[in-house]
């Protein structure tokens, strides 16, 4: 599906333009937005618009990393989208020019649609022109990053009250691959930002810059909260595994103890547990009980010596 949007000199917003109509003079720029395009209608960026093939082959075959691709008359952009509920990221495509912008992607984008209202709602933004509308876009897209990210923060708040067990730790692992999939998408996209900003061939008015450097400062405010909470999955996953050791050792520690005060007794069991003939306790009328008071005694003096040196503590 394709939908066109232009403002014409008189700062008019006129829907569903016919694509041949927007370079007539009456046109001051023009919105066309390619949404999940057919095969016929995405034949149009190479026919009509005359786009590279590079970028036209990054739009439809393969999801591109976040980028900035300068060409001559218009520059050419990547963005992620988030699916809240996979968080796979998916790619809106955008041609830049001076009076107009192209959108691509191969799937609804909510927040293409938010800035397709706002433009519908606003009559400000039609004096502002396609550069504003692509800041709108980028906008929005990273607006939709902050409540994944607060979901996140939730989540491992919650976790931190619970008592570390073996369920608790595989949420810790699933939030951890999360963080990662927000990181895939939110540093690239900083990164975009950071070259946008400081590129001397995208040229941004001074009145508009101020936006994009507030895109930026969410972005940088993103990748903080990511790291930290990535920080704090790192705390539970140690602090899990320092509790699991602990709890190992008192194991281990109490077997020890038992195998240390058994051996002895064991090893005396074993001596008259032989099939020889002539043991000379056996013959012993309190040979019996003489053996249970030494096994006692050496047990207890086991006891008393691991007592002694703090096994018990």
């Amino acid at each position: 599906m394709i939908r066109t949007f232009a403002v014409t000199n008189d700062l008019k917003l006129i829907h569903d333009v016919p694509i041949n109509r927007l370079n007539d003079s009456d046109i001051k720029w023009f919105w066309v937005d390619f949404d999940a395009p057919a095969e016929e209608e995405a034949i149009l960026l190479k026919t009509h618009f005359s786009f590279h093939p590079l970028a036209i082959e990054d739009c439809l075959h393969f999801l591109q990393r976040p980028k900035l691709d300068y060409y001559d008359g218009y520059d050419f952009f990547v963005l992620h989208t988030l699916n809240q509920t996979s968080l796979t990221p998916e790619e809106v495509d955008a041609f830049v020019g001076e009076n107009f912008i192209v959108t691509v992607h191969l799937s609804s984008s909510p927040e293409i649609e938010l800035v397709r209202q706002k433009l519908i709602g606003d009559h400000n933004i039609l004096s502002k022109g396609a550069l504003y509308v692509f800041y709108l876009m980028m906008d929005k897209i990273v607006d939709e990053y902050f409540p994944i990210i607060y979901t996140i923060e939730d989540n491992l708040s919650e976790i931190e009250t619970k008592e570390a067990n073996q369920n608790l730790i595989e949420e810790v692992f699933e939030i951890r691959g999360q963080l990662l999939k927000l990181r895939r998408t939110v540093f690239p996209m900083r990164e975009l930002l950071y070259r946008i900003l400081n590129s001397e061939r995208v040229i941004i008015p001074k009145e508009e810059r101020v936006y994009f450097m507030d895109i930026y400062d969410h972005l940088l405010k993103l990748s903080e909260m990511i790291e930290s909470n990535r920080e704090m999955t790192t705390d539970v996953r140690d602090s899990y595994l320092s509790l699991n050791s602990n709890r190992m050792n008192n194991i281990m520690k109490t077997l020890t103890v038992m195998t240390s005060i058994f051996i002895p007794l064991t090893f005396i069991a074993s001596i008259y547990g032989m099939n020889f003939q002539y043991i000379p306790e056996l013959s012993w009328r309190w040979g019996y009980f003489g053996v249970l008071g030494v096994m006692f005694v050496v047990g207890s003096s086991m006891l008393l010596g691991l007592w002694s040196k703090g096994w018990f503590k």
